[in-house]
Order: structure tokens, then C-alpha cells, then sequence
């Protein structure tokens, strides 16, 4: 079945054609909450949120953007949520180094989770607005349009975004690896 054809399935009450359609677009729903939220456990929790949320407001999707460009808002809004109410049970807990010590520095596995750590951490540092356009962007591979309608923003503004977070990234990830 095309996307158009399980839609009209969905909004018919077929949970299974709901199943295959968010199925296609899941694995990259899932990275933008990833990046969004900062670890796995809080990402499939936004993640569940998005998929919910979807269902329960698949009578509000127009058709007017791709389907997987009203996914994506709605997993960047869930994650951000998870992240807010994170943030308000933790602020009192700061917990910004997890002290990890690798006993094993030539493992590439090991030097992955230092990076994605790393990255993690520098895209936290980012302004919301700033961490959502440069996710949906390299993470979603969303293009700038579809960034700008979700954003609710001229396509200037998201490559103006881009580029600042892309800037901040290299300047906060410069000394991490020299």
C-alpha cells in the first residue's frame, strides 16, 4: 500500500495500516527524540509519547506536509517535553559529568561512546531552537523547508540556525578533540 492508501486505512480505525506507516518512518522519529532527549531510555519514552499522540490526532493531519514531516514535529514536541520535565526533576541534581572511565582507549567501541557522550552534551549546550533545526536537519534529514514549517519560521531563519549551531558544535567540540 502507497502512504496515501494506509492513511485512509488509519483514519478508518486500521491500527495494523497505522502500524506499517509510523514502521517507515519510526527509525528516524526515534533518532530526532535520541538527539533531542540525550539517552535512549528518554527517547523511546518521547518516542511513545510521539506514536500516541499520533494516533490520537491522526484526524488533524491535513495532508498539507508529508506525513513524515507531521511525525517528526510531533516526536521534536515530545521530546522536548520529556527534556522540560527532566529538567525540572533534576535541577537540583547536577549531574553533568556521568564519570566514565574507559580502561581501554584504543577500543573503538569505547571511543564511540565517548563521542556520542560528547556530542550529546554539546548539542544540551544549544539553544532549543538551535538543537531542534541542526537535529531535524542531520539527524531526520528533513530539508529546510519542511524544518522551517515546522518551526513555524521563514527557511532563512532555519539556515541562519543551522549554521549558529553548527558553529557553536565545532567551538564546543574543538577541544574535546585536539
Amino acid at each position: 500500500m502507497d502512504e496515501a492508501e494506509l492513511l485512509a486505512a488509519c483514519r478508518g480505525g486500521d491500527q495494523h495500516a497505522f502500524a506499517e506507516l509510523v514502521g517507515r518512518h519510526r527509525t528516524n522519529a526515534w533518532h530526532v527524540c535520541l538527539q533531542i532527549t540525550g539517552n535512549a531510555h528518554d527517547a523511546e519514552d518521547a518516542l511513545q509519547e510521539a506514536l500516541t499522540a499520533a494516533w490520537q490526532n491522526l484526524h488533524r493531519f491535513r495532508g498539507e506536509a508529508r506525513f513524515n514531516t507531521w511525525l517528526h514535529r510531533i516526536a521534536t514536541n515530545a521530546a522536548l517535553k520529556v527534556v522540560r520535565r527532566r529538567k525540572l526533576t533534576t535541577s537540583l541534581d547536577d549531574e553533568d559529568s556521568p564519570g566514565i572511565d574507559l580502561t581501554d582507549h584504543g577500543s573503538g567501541f569505547d571511543e564511540q561512546v565517548v563521542t556520542a557522550d560528547t556530542v550529546h552534551h554539546a548539542l544540551g549546550q544549544l539553544p532549543e531552537d538551535f538543537r531542534v533545526a541542526i537535529v531535524l536537519a542531520e539527524f531526520a534529514d528533513l530539508p529546510y523547508a519542511d524544518i522551517a514549517e515546522h518551526q513555524q519560521v521563514s527557511v532563512a531563519t532555519v539556515k541562519t540556525r543551522i549554521h549558529r549551531a553548527r558553529k557553536q558544535l565545532a567551538q564546543t567540540l574543538a577541544p574535546a578533540h585536539s
